[in-house]
């Protein structure tokens, strides 16, 4: 099962999930200064960035956005990292956060779990309810693959709805719920079901919520680094189960020194990111 794979990788890796969400003032000087086309730079950079983090990761996260931003040529470059993350044997999170339902969420699955766009783990919105999540649960079982949906997210304007009360409890706790409860119909007997949850901490007030609401979810928690996640508060939530990994994009592919070797900082970063976060199990 998927997340009990990815649980593992964490273990004995580290918590570091290594978001390559390229923007082009992202890529290395040397780079852009050999290679003309954006879509080649980026296949280029990120063939770096695998290399100098894989010992210390535990998966691999791609925005689509940022392909998509670039047209054809960006999906052509998301569609080659996503592969060479997976042919060098990591686990390829595909950040989509799709929410359609029925139909269209069958297409989004088969569009994002086989061919030319295939990841192991989605991320998905479920404000549509359970059709709009269902749909993605049938290659879990036929593909091993998973799903992190959004529950509480890192950004400020998420206290717009997710914390909003519903009979006392707020809203992103009632999808905690609900992630549990789909998980557990669809692999009773999994410790860790292959529908997760997306859960940032750097905006909570209410940290005990979460703790209690995901020891049998695993989770993909963002914020840490550029949006301020503190590592004591993401220890307090996966310590004790070890059930989480913690993403860093621009913290790892962006600001590099214009001079020397891009790829020994590289190196350097995973190493230091990988130290911290394994704090997190301790």
């Amino acid at each position: 099962m998927i997340m009990q794979e990815l649980r593992n990788r964490a273990i004995e890796a580290s918590p570091l999930c290594v978001g390559i969400d390229l923007r082009p003032d992202h890529v290395p000087a040397e780079i852009r200064n050999s290679i003309k086309e954006i879509d080649e730079q980026y296949v280029h950079y990120a063939k770096e960035i695998i290399a100098a983090s894989g010992e210390y990761a535990s998966c691999f996260k791609v925005q689509i956005a940022c392909y998509e931003s670039e047209g054809l040529s960006g999906l052509r470059a998301y569609s080659q990292i996503l592969k060479m993350i997976r042919s060098n044997g990591h686990i390829a999170i595909a950040d989509i956060k799709r929410g359609d339902i029925g139909s269209t969420a069958e297409m989004y699955a088969k569009g994002h779990f086989e061919g030319d766009f295939e990841a192991d783990i989605l991320t998905l919105n479920a404000y549509m309810g359970e059709d709009a999540v269902k749909p993605y649960a049938k290659y879990f079982r036929e593909k091993n693959k998973g799903a992190f949906i959004l529950a509480k997210t890192s950004n400020p304007g998420s206290r717009n709805f997710q914390d909003l009360k519903i009979e006392e409890d707020p809203l992103y706790s009632r999808v905690l719920d609900k992630i549990h409860e789909w998980g557990k119909e669809e692999e009773p007997e999994a410790e860790f079901p292959s529908f997760g949850a997306v859960v940032g901490v750097n905006n909570l007030n209410e940290l005990d919520i979460i703790r209690q609401k995901t020891r049998d979810i695993f989770l993909l928690i963002p914020g840490y680094g550029a949006q301020g996640a503190k590592i004591e508060d993401i220890a307090s939530i996966v310590s004790e189960r070890k059930n989480g990994v913690v993403n860093v994009s621009r913290g790892y592919t962006a600001n590099l020194p214009e001079h020397g070797d891009f790829r020994k900082e590289l190196v350097k970063r995973a190493q230091d990111l990988a130290k911290e976060l394994r704090v997190c199990f301790r």
